[in-house]
């Protein structure tokens, strides 16, 4: 989301991919950091810097790191791209869409088979289960914080990680079983492509005093964070008051070197990764 808003280009990397050692922890089971940038071509030596095994991480053990250098330059010629299904679209602003629908014009140009998917579920079944985890798993890292009424903390963090308080361990334990199974239903459903590619967001970014800090924007995100996959944010255009849009490609769970080749090729047609905002410098 912040990539998607700033107009750059994010890597959300695979759980283990990078170390987390050092990071304040949120939801251990989501947490993937990951490098943001002007370009893919600036994003990789960020990712192939932050990537590899770390004696302090156990999550990164027996994840080698794998360098997308190599394949970066080998096109899009043949590669089946997933577009999301129909009923996805609701919900979404119409220049949010457009910049999609041209952004997969410009894939298909380059050679990508478009195709069209079922998927097993919707990407708002995620924000409940998604919650859930990181109530759970955020209020047992840092409960202590938010029950201290005497620290600083932001109004709006506080009632959300209070919220794990009342998770109890049948119910996390719950989700983390529906969550397995969902693993198992999209692996399936995007058994034969290589990707599949959404908005990053619903909507370009909102002012301050239109957030609603009730819901999240995570419409498009959650899903990939749950199912343990990886995914790649692009600029793709610009709203008619000059904010930035964004494309998601979301690739399978340690499989950043596709997503950031089918990114590179996007940008080598494209320039939006090259453009600013009115009144950016």
């Amino acid at each position: 989301m912040p990539a998607s808003w700033c107009g750059l280009t994010g890597l959300k990397t695979t759980i283990g991919r990078v170390s987390t050692y050092g990071i304040l922890p949120l939801a251990p089971t989501l947490d993937t950091p990951g490098p943001m940038a002007r370009s893919v071509i600036d994003a990789v030596p960020l990712y192939n810097a932050m990537q590899g095994p770390d004696p302090l991480d156990p999550r990164t053990r027996g994840i080698p790191p794998d360098d997308p250098m190599p394949m970066l330059e080998r096109g899009l010629r043949g590669l089946p791209l997933a577009r999301m299904p129909e009923a996805e679209r609701s919900g979404v602003d119409a220049e949010v869409l457009a910049a999609y629908d041209t952004s997969l014009e410009a894939l298909a140009g380059l050679g990508a088979e478009i195709v069209t998917v079922r998927l097993p579920r919707r990407f708002a079944d995620f924000t409940d289960l998604t919650g859930r985890i990181i109530g759970a798993e955020g209020y047992f890292l840092v409960g202590d914080l938010v029950d201290n009424p005497a620290l600083p903390i932001d109004d709006a963090v506080r009632p959300r990680i209070g919220s794990g308080r009342g998770v109890s361990a049948r119910d996390y334990l719950r989700a983390l079983g529906e969550r397995d199974q969902a693993k198992q239903e999209f692996a399936a459903a995007l058994g034969n492509v290589d990707a599949l590619l959404t908005p990053t967001t619903q909507t370009a970014a909102i002012p301050l005093d239109k957030v609603d800090q009730a819901s999240t924007p995570a419409h498009f995100t959650r899903f990939v964070n749950a199912l343990e996959l990886c995914a790649l944010a692009l600029p793709n255009g610009f709203t008619t008051t000059g904010l930035p849009l964004s494309l998601q490609i979301v690739c399978r769970g340690y499989d950043e070197a596709t997503a950031l080749r089918i990114g590179w090729a996007y940008q080598q047609a494209t320039d939006w990764h090259e453009r600013r905002p009115p009144g950016i410098a």
